[in-house]
């Protein structure tokens, strides 16, 4: 049975909470955790992207896209392509970053991991509820 499709209304606004925690973790957080936080959250909004993208899409499969995008993001930052973008477009350092650092592709694969398990328990939610409703 395919998923039902998720909602395009609440992904943006899920996505926008997650641009704004990222912004204040990228620019007020300091820390340990500040950078492998802020790289998770990123893992999360590429995952919710893949959702606007595709709504039906299993919540396994968007976690794998999501942290195939975040590690091809991550590896291209080896060839010093992302760093001549940053210092033309200060700004695009949030989306491709300068400097590869390995412990960010953990940190991606977690955030798309965490991702991946809300998403599937609020699908799971939403299709109790329904069961529910057509049981009644």
């Amino acid at each position: 049975m395919r998923p039902r499709p998720r909602s395009r209304a609440v992904l943006v606004v899920v996505a926008a909470v997650v641009v704004v925690a990222g912004l204040v973790v990228a620019t007020a957080a300091s820390g340990a955790l500040a950078d492998p936080a802020g790289d998770a959250l990123y893992a999360g909004l590429v995952y919710v992207l893949v959702l606007l993208v595709r709504p039906r899409v299993r919540p396994w499969r968007a976690g794998a896209v999501a942290t195939a995008v975040c590690v091809a993001v991550e590896l291209a930052q080896l060839t010093g392509a992302p760093a001549a973008l940053v210092e033309a477009v200060p700004a695009a350092r949030f989306v491709v970053g300068t400097t590869f650092v390995p412990v960010d592709l953990l940190a991606y694969a977690l955030g798309a991991a965490l991702a991946m398990v809300a998403d599937a328990t609020a699908v799971r939610m939403v299709r109790r509820s329904r069961d529910v409703h057509v049981t009644r």
